[in-house]
């Protein structure tokens, strides 16, 4: 996506990996951990940030900003880009 793209739609993606737990509660109100390995941070700038994985991307969860930034200080969570 071009720089102009971005300005428009207000969407940032990076590539990162997953290196430790980083916890979410699924549709049924489990916690569970993202699986460690390669994933998608996509953000619109707002308040919550969605972590996509999976060989095809077909797992996505939405996590607060603070919960990205504590799974990136923790070092659980390292953006590649």
């Amino acid at each position: 996506m071009s720089a102009s793209q971005q300005a428009v739609t207000g969407l940032t993606t990076h590539r990162a990996r997953i290196t430790g737990p980083v916890a979410y509660r699924s549709g049924s109100g489990r916690k569970q951990n993202i699986p460690i390995g390669p994933c998608l941070i996509e953000s619109m700038g707002g308040r919550s940030i969605d972590v996509i994985w999976g060989s095809r991307g077909q797992s996505s969860v939405a996590l607060t900003l603070d919960a990205i930034k504590a799974a990136r200080d923790d070092g659980h969570l390292v953006l590649l880009d």
